[in-house]
């Protein structure tokens, strides 16, 4: 057998044996998260290629060629090799099947078939921390804080979430209003002298208390309203019950509270809560009420409304 014969056959046996493997590698890629099979590695086919290029490159040259021959078939064939067998590592693995590989996902393990973005994690739509696929509460405000259900937080657990309650810490239980204050705060314990404004000293330990709840809400506008029983006339009854709702202002305001914080407004014998036909009624008609007010200067009710009474 001469040389080009041999050289032809030493060869095509080993374009076979790489092609096989190459192709061995290409099927095993897709099981293997290794990828450090023999027949995956670019340096041994890039020997084996070497080798085929070598042994084409002797048989075809002739006697006085034979070593450059050998030397660039070695060298082509080398570089084929390493191309072709690097085939196996050509396809990225996926662990989440997330659809963005494993080399770049920065949130592995995402569970089947959340929506991520292109880092490959869940999309969170609002940017509070929680993606949407667990966020009980989509769209909170920017910057708000929430807890692990992407819920804005209401630390007093009065249903108006931190970010809006303008009267934090409300004892539990207290009915409030969109504010987050109560929603009407009656005070049955201001008495004030017979047929008068000046106010009765039992009445400032209930004052000092609404003073103190004001001084810490910084941020809450109220209407001091007065009101009497149905005893004389109205157009008096309305003179008396302002000149009280007043006198409760301008005490609160000698207890720190501010001015602008606060109005004053008489309503008579309007809107009783009792009936004025016996004494105990008629006490409980004559009141002070202490009512927040919104944004607008309104008297707000528990659903953020304009309140329907005395508008």
């Amino acid at each position: 057998m001469n040389k080009s014969t041999t050289g032809l056959l030493l060869g095509s046996a080993l374009v076979m044996g790489l092609a096989g493997c190459a192709s061995s590698g290409s099927q095993s890629s897709g099981a293997s998260s290794s990828g450090d099979s023999w027949y995956s590695s670019p340096f041994v086919c890039g020997l084996a290629g070497g080798l085929i290029g070598g042994g084409l490159g002797y048989g075809v040259s002739s006697n006085d060629d034979e070593e450059t021959g050998a030397a660039v078939g070695a060298t082509a064939g080398a570089t084929a090799g390493a191309l072709l067998c690097s085939g196996g590592d050509s396809r990225e693995m996926d662990s989440d099947n997330d659809g963005v590989p494993d080399s770049r996902d920065e949130c592995p393990g995402t569970p089947a078939g959340v929506a991520v973005d292109a880092k490959g994690c869940p999309i969170d739509t609002d940017g509070d921390g929680v993606p949407d696929y667990l966020d009980q509460c989509p769209g909170t405000p920017a910057g708000v804080e929430v807890d692990s259900r992407g819920c804005p937080l209401d630390s007093d657990g009065d249903g108006v979430p931190d970010y809006q309650d303008q009267c934090p810490d409300t004892p539990a239980g207290t009915q409030v209003n969109a504010l987050g204050c109560p929603a009407s705060l009656v005070l049955r314990d201001v008495n004030f002298e017979f047929d008068s404004a000046k106010l009765k000293s039992n009445a400032e330990q209930t004052l000092n208390d609404v003073a103190e709840k004001l001084n810490s809400n910084e941020q809450v506008r109220v209407r001091l309203e007065g009101y009497t029983d149905s005893v004389g006339s109205d157009s008096y009854n309305k003179d008396l019950s302002q000149r009280r709702a007043e006198s409760v202002r301008q005490y609160l305001i000698s207890q720190g509270v501010s001015a602008d914080r606060m109005e004053a407004l008489g309503f008579g014998e309007q809107n009783p809560v009792a009936s004025n036909d016996t004494a105990q009624g008629r006490a409980e008609n004559r009141r002070t009420e202490v009512h927040p007010l919104g944004d607008d200067g309104k008297v707000m009710d528990r659903t953020g409304q304009n309140g329907s009474s005395n508008q």
